[in-house]
């Protein structure tokens, strides 16, 4: 439900004298960005958009009816050249990129609202967020946070696997073929679903400096991971197991966005 001052929780809906009743302390802004983007022989360019707009849809059912949040437009092309030796990936160079969500933010921030969430799921785009984020502040005062899904804690919704799919199931496996299996199983292949070794288990066992995960990071292209495009055992996934992370990480971003809500401005030194 829309906060009882707001027609609606999305931004595009809005009339431009709505935001004159809008409370700067509280207001929060959501920035999704996503990829369109291989993700294998088995699920289809558009997880990583499908996986952002239902967490968000997710959230927005759990979230109090007077909670001041808006959901501006998904972004759904982001910074991809990971992927580009793979027929249908699109991508924009990181310069394009900063600019535009920069932009975007600079709007909010002409619009009167002080918050904004840029709320991500592509992995291969948190450094971009990073500099938006410190952009912002030094441009626009704004309070800018920034949250990929799979960092919320989603307790018992994780458990459901083990820690190597979490490790080394980093694209395409069985917890992103699993979301997508409860999303929208008409465009998940498990025929061509299998388990796709990563190249990173190797380096993780021969090399205890540079392959312990945290330590040292490769610059690396999906290809150099596996020749498929994914990495994960996707045999394994269900959609009873995606449902369940959908839940889980709606849950906890309702949460997050009230908490930045709460967050005072001052936050921010002057």
């Amino acid at each position: 439900m829309p906060s009882a001052a707001l027609p609606s929780r999305f931004w595009a809906d809005l009339t431009t004298r709505d935001f004159a009743g809008l409370d700067p302390a509280s207001t929060v802004a959501v920035l999704p960005v996503a990829a369109i983007e291989q993700h294998g022989p088995h699920l289809p360019l558009s997880v990583d958009q499908s996986i952002v707009d239902a967490v968000i849809a997710q959230a927005l059912q759990r979230l109090p009816d007077a909670a001041p949040v808006l959901v501006l437009p998904t972004q759904a092309v982001g910074y991809s050249p990971e992927h580009t030796a793979f027929a249908g990936t699109l991508t924009l160079p990181i310069d394009t990129l900063v600019q535009v969500w920069t932009a975007l933010g600079e709007c909010v921030a002409r619009a009167g609202v002080k918050k904004l969430l840029l709320f991500n799921a592509h992995g291969g785009q948190t450094s971009v967020m990073d500099i938006v984020a410190r952009e912002l502040r030094t441009r626009c005062g704004l309070i800018v946070y920034s949250c990929s899904w799979w960092n919320l804690p989603l307790g018992e919704a994780n458990a459901q696997f083990s820690p190597q799919e979490h490790r080394f199931g980093v694209h395409a496996g069985e917890i992103e073929t699993s979301m997508l299996l409860a999303l929208r199983p008409q465009f998940v292949r498990m025929g061509e679903a299998v388990d796709f070794p990563s190249s990173s288990q190797q380096r993780a066992a021969g090399y205890p400096i540079l392959g312990n995960g945290s330590s040292a990071k490769l610059g690396w292209a999906m290809q150099d991971v596996n020749s498929q495009g994914a990495a994960g055992n996707a045999a394994a996934a269900t959609a009873a197991k995606g449902q369940l992370v959908l839940e889980a990480a709606g849950e906890q971003l309702a949460l997050l966005l009230q908490e930045i809500s709460a967050l005072p401005l001052s936050t921010l030194a002057a």
